[in-house]
């Protein structure tokens, strides 16, 4: 389960706001002081320190911070017995407002607290200094460019080529077909699914899961197409689990961040029921945007297919700033974003240029192309359960100028995010359903 955070954003407005951030090693603890809205460079305290430390994980930090002895001023001044790092730009400072990530802990210390124990360094980077360093060019360009340098693959003709992924199954490009034809429906489908043994298997156990509530057994393909899923949701979860089957989920995640195929199930199931809130003549259609929300965090997979000792790095560094938005923290360590390499997959497969579009700039306010909507759609219900820790990601407050586009309120996202909560046992059910086809396959 994620634990939220609130992002670095909120920050800002407090110029003396300094992050407090606890590692270890092998050695014991040390503790990091920088800027708030500045992203822990480990690189460089690595390199500084002479030492491998690292991140602790999320509720680790919790458990340490909210100890009751550091609610008192002689708890807080002992806790700077540890090895301190401070921020080079932090030198002149006499006291820090330190603000702890994880817990929300907040007090004011002093520098004489650690003169003795004190390292001085340069260890953070805003968003600002991170954008600077990023190649310029297509989504197309970076992608090439991150590959080529965070890998031994040589740059094919055809990048896709390139990145050894394993072809699409003939039923699933058939699928992406039925997707993209607006004349497509149940007699298309149902001997396409009837054909595939494995989808065939997928259907009947999405049919019998408790979040569909079927009345009756489900005796075939064809009762669970028609009478339980429909047309829309079964080539959306079909398409959304066979992307994922793709590539496999990394082992060496964020520790205690929201597990791939939950966070994807449950933004899914809460885009659609958050779409039919919009008033009938401007709404975008539920099933793309149902697609587009299992979707939404596909690049990642990606990430960890293509660069695996990388993506373990990456994993601290979002350990470590966990108040920042992730895209910054990719472009930092990857020079590639989720977003970029995920979106420009999906439409190498082929797949509407909505769902690619929502998937690649749900993070982006200020896209304002054809999936408009549909990508700011996906990014209030991705805030809102990060709210609950049920996505990755810090807490943000919901743009009003983004609810009033999508024509939704505050009450309309927490009443669908309401709704998603109380069937968490069916969807969790859902959930397990799917990965057990991943294994299985």
């Amino acid at each position: 389960m994620s634990i939220a955070v609130k992002s670095i954003f909120s920050a800002d407005s407090d110029p003396k706001a300094i992050r407090i951030v606890l590692l270890n090693d092998h050695e014991g603890k040390a503790l990091v002081l920088l800027p708030a809205n500045m992203l822990l460079n480990l690189v460089s305290i690595w390199k500084h320190s002479g030492r491998h430390l690292q991140p602790v994980r999320g509720r680790d930090a919790v458990k340490f911070f909210s100890q009751a002895a550091l609610k008192a001023e002689a708890g807080q001044e002992k806790l700077f017995h540890l090895p301190v790092f401070l921020d080079q730009s932090l030198k002149d400072y006499d006291s820090f407002n330190v603000i702890e990530s994880y817990t929300g802990l907040a007090f004011e210390a002093h520098k004489k607290w650690f003169t003795s124990s004190l390292s001085l360094c340069v260890l953070g980077m805003t968003p600002q200094m991170i954008e600077k360093h990023q190649p310029e060019g297509s989504d197309e360009q970076v992608i090439t460019r991150a590959v080529e340098r965070f890998t031994t693959l040589r740059i094919q003709q055809r990048l896709e080529d390139t990145l050894g992924l394993p072809p699409l199954a003939p039923s699933m490009k058939r699928l992406i077909e039925l997707r993209s034809d607006p004349s497509a429906g149940i007699d298309d489908l149902v001997p396409l699914v009837r054909g595939d043994a494995s989808l065939a298997a997928q259907v009947m156990s999405w049919a019998a899961s408790p979040y569909y509530a079927a009345p009756g057994d489900v005796h075939s393909v064809e009762d669970a197409v028609i009478r339980v899923l429909g047309f829309d949701l079964v080539v959306n979860l079909a398409l959304g689990v066979a992307m994922g089957k793709t590539l496999t989920v990394p082992d060496d995640t964020p520790r205690d961040g929201v597990p791939y195929w939950q966070q994807s199930v449950y933004t899914a199931a809460a885009a659609e029921l958050l779409c039919k809130k919009i008033p009938a003549e401007i709404r975008p259609k539920p099933g793309l945007i149902y697609l587009a929300g299992l979707l939404q965090n596909f690049g990642y997979l990606v990430l960890a297919h293509l660069f695996p000792p990388h993506f373990s790095l990456l994993s601290r560094y979002i350990e470590a700033n966990p108040h920042m938005a992730l895209e910054f923290i990719e472009k930092q360590v990857m020079n590639v974003t989720r977003e970029q390499i995920g979106s420009w997959l999906l439409d190498d497969w082929g797949l509407p240029a909505v769902v690619v579009e929502a998937v690649r700039y749900h993070n982006d306010l200020n896209y304002d192309g054809q999936a408009s909507d549909e990508a700011k759609l996906i990014h209030c219900v991705n805030r809102a359960l990060r709210r609950h820790g049920l996505a990755d990601g810090p807490v943000e407050a919901l743009d009003e100028a983004v609810l009033k586009q999508l024509t939704l309120t505050e009450a309309d996202i927490e009443d669908a995010l309401a709704t998603v909560l109380d069937s968490r046992g069916e969807l969790d059910a859902l959930v397990h359903t799917i990965m057990h086809a991943q294994h299985a396959h």
